[in-house]
């Protein structure tokens, strides 16, 4: 895991605003039990781009997991939005059953 964290941060340096460096870093620190971390750069990610759809539900996953419900369904809204503008259904659909899931 540490070498694949080094490798993304040192292309986060030349281009510290890549969406998919900043998405894939967050994954890696999900899955190292660093969710702050994650958490940080999916909230990067949302700031330096807001139509980078893959964010949200991932994000909205990761409150998830922390017991912040509310934000998790206002993130998932929001990526549905963002999706719906890009004409990703596909994105969309995850979405919304990731917030329908939640709210009933």
């Amino acid at each position: 895991m540490n070498d694949r964290v080094e490798k993304l941060q040192a292309f986060l340096k030349s281009s510290p605003n890549d969406c998919f460096l900043n998405h894939a870093l967050a994954l890696e620190y999900v899955k190292a039990g660093d969710e702050g971390k994650a958490k940080q750069h999916f909230e990067l990610n949302l700031g330096n781009d807001p139509g980078y759809v893959a964010t949200y539900y991932h994000l909205g996953k990761l409150l998830e997991r922390a017991g912040d419900n509310t934000a998790a369904m206002a993130i998932y809204e929001k990526g549905m939005e963002q999706a719906k503008a890009a004409k990703d259904m596909h994105s969309y659909s995850e979405l919304q059953g990731a917030y329908e899931e939640l709210a009933y």
